[in-house]
């Protein structure tokens, strides 16, 4: 009965030492996650949590399962070491095909699209027309979304044939020929933003919510206009100066 507990106390201890070394390691994952690829409020919008959670909760309660049904101190030493050494690389496999899914689903840019802001997504851009990307946007960034703006049209042929993409799936705000340095859009995304008050008017109810995200990011609401956004499956509304354009605050609001 002694043994047979102490043989149980093991494989429990072996399974938590498992379970500790696993929540360490998804612990620094979250970080590289939520505070570089999926910063708020992407992590609402691009649904960055949902999948992070599934892949590192899987891979958690995995590795130390599998070390519960293995671990026994009686067997050969040799074997014991390689059982173990399986679960890892299994283990890590699972982490690593998971995090290179979170990644390839990751927010690159958000862009100024006539009149809208648009979350584009690293899986969104077509990998073949980064070369047609101005100097310095030719690489998509590992270190957050930044902030783009869409170009005019050269010509009519340039618009019929993003206007064609666009309805296979390819937004134009993923296409890398036609983005621009967010500063060159400004004018445009100041003659799109709308009156803050027309915002709080519409949604009386969240005028509380739009205050606070204001607080939150140090400003009042003198000054602000407010344009919708899109994300991967849901629509936002980002507020911002409405003197430079610079971003200030994003409100889960469909504005539209």
């Amino acid at each position: 009965m002694f043994a047979n507990r102490s043989f149980w106390t093991r494989r429990l201890l072996a399974a938590g030492i498992h379970l500790g070394l696993s929540a360490l390691v998804a612990g620094l994952a979250a970080g590289l996650v939520f505070g570089v690829w999926y910063p708020y409020p992407y992590r609402e919008i691009s649904g960055g949590r949902e999948l992070f959670l599934i892949v590192v909760t899987v891979d958690v309660i995995l590795g130390p399962l599998l070390t519960l049904t293995v671990f026994n101190i009686k067997k050969p030493v040799k074997e014991l070491r390689r059982d173990l050494a399986v679960i890892a690389v299994l283990q890590l496999a699972a982490l690593g095909y998971g995090m290179w899914t979170v990644a390839i689903a990751r927010p690159v840019h958000l862009v100024f699209e006539v009149d809208r802001f648009r979350v584009v997504h690293a899986i969104d851009v077509p990998q073949e027309e980064l070369k047609q990307a101005p100097a310095g946007l030719d690489r998509l960034p590992l270190t957050g979304p930044t902030l783009l703006s869409m170009r005019e049209f050269t010509n009519e042929k340039e618009s019929f044939e993003a206007t064609m993409a666009a309805m296979q799936g390819v937004s134009l705000s993923a296409r890398p020929g036609l983005w621009q340095a967010y500063e060159k859009g400004k004018s445009k995304i100041l003659k799109a933003a709308r009156p803050l008050e027309q915002l709080k008017s519409r949604f009386p109810g969240r005028a509380a919510e739009i205050d606070a995200a204001l607080r939150s990011a140090g400003r009042g609401a003198t000054s602000v206009g407010y344009v919708p956004m899109v994300g991967r499956q849901t629509f936002w509304t980002v507020l911002l100066d409405n003197n430079t354009a610079e971003v200030i605050a994003f409100v889960p609001i469909d504005s539209f």
